[in-house]
């Protein structure tokens, strides 16, 4: 041991050994301690704010707990490279603090884009909880155009840094922005048809729309700066491009006020007597009905001598837009002008057809 402790003490008197290395090493070891105490101090605060009720901590500590660790480590490191670099004439050394400057302003812009994020989704839970309407898609709208707006400044920020001219970027970004347009046009027009969607809003996610000019009918999952995507009724998914939805008409039966009643009952001719006092007493059962709305046009009148039968037609909203109640309304409605039509001693017509055979005689000569 005492031989090993003399030749230890020769090599750092002799300076066998360069006193950077012990900086590096030392800034290092630092790096590595500090960045497990950020570990460990953000894990307890992510754990006292999810204790709190109020859920914008929650999204600030989680957005900056994995930038924070990584911009000690580049700091770091950086420094490192830098006492390092002090002993060499090497032409790499030289961008050590553009890409350290670069490299942190890729962390702040990281926890901006997770803390929008982070947010989009606490503004919805927040008003599922308190039960107010949630547009899911303008909140995504504007999470996203906030998150573009962020990457675009993070970029011209470090091309900056770098030595890049901004200026000259935006003056090549306008010139080829003509070149590019012409090559891409296709997914330009889908980005902005995209973008009329957020901002026209016909539609949002969850609502059933169609389209009378296209074969598309379903309900909306997605909306994104490309492609919308639609799920059929036979749960198959659709994928429209945005730009569609320029040149086509679409229906959002989704927001409709009323469901519609609009039926033709036919009855037998012998029962066109029966015709006035049925169709009161179906007029009257239906301004009696819980489920149908008295403020909407409401009409009952016989209607037209069909060829085996006399039909009358019914007219009328229901106060529900849900598609399985509808029908259970619509049944319920039927079924009792069946039984007015019966309780009248009248019958629900069916296709018939009558001959008239006269009695004639053959001359035979």
């Amino acid at each position: 041991m005492q031989d090993l402790l003399e030749k230890i003490k020769n090599i750092i008197a002799n300076d066998l050994i360069d006193t950077w290395i012990y900086e590096v090493f030392a800034v290092v070891l630092g790096v590595l301690i500090l960045a497990f105490i950020a570990r460990r101090v953000l894990t307890k605060l992510a754990g006292k704010a999810d204790i709190t009720h109020n859920p914008w901590d929650d999204a600030l500590v989680n957005a900056v707990r994995r930038p924070l660790r990584y911009t000690i480590i580049i700091l770091g490191i950086s420094y490192a490279a830098q006492i390092a670099g002090a002993q060499t004439d090497a032409e790499i050394f030289k961008y050590i603090n553009p890409i350290r400057y670069a490299l942190i302003t890729s962390m702040i812009s990281w926890a901006l884009i997770s803390f929008v994020a982070r947010l989009e989704n606490v503004t919805i839970q927040q008003k599922l909880q308190t039960g107010q309407q949630v547009d899911k898609t303008s909140i995504h709208a504007i999470g996203k155009l906030i998150r573009v707006a962020i990457f675009i400044t993070t970029a011209l920020v470090i091309l900056q840094t770098l030595g890049f001219s901004v200026s000259g970027v935006l003056a090549f970004g306008g010139i080829g922005g003509i070149a590019i347009g012409f090559a891409a046009k296709d997914l330009l027009s889908n980005f902005f048809g995209g973008l009329m969607i957020y901002l026209d809003r016909p539609f949002t996610v969850g609502d059933w729309i169609r389209s009378p000019d296209r074969q598309i009918e379903g309900t909306v999952e997605s909306i994104g700066w490309r492609l919308t995507v639609i799920r059929t009724f036979d749960k198959r998914p659709l994928y429209v491009p945005n730009s569609i939805f320029a040149t086509i008409a679409v229906e959002n039966p989704s927001r409709m006020s009323h469901r519609r009643i609009y039926e033709t009952i036919g009855l037998r001719y012998d029962d066109v007597a029966q015709m006035d006092r049925i169709v009161v007493d179906v007029k009257a059962m239906l301004k009696a009905h819980e489920e149908i709305d008295q403020s909407q046009t409401m009409i009952v009148n016989f209607n037209a001598f069909n060829e085996s039968s006399v039909d009358f037609f019914v007219y009328t909203f229901t106060k529900t837009t849900d598609w399985s109640y509808y029908h259970e309304v619509k049944q319920d409605v039927l079924l009792k002008i069946s039984k007015i039509v019966v309780d009248n001693g009248a019958e629900m017509a069916f296709p018939t057809t009558t001959m008239l055979l006269q009695q004639g005689h053959i001359n035979q000569g």
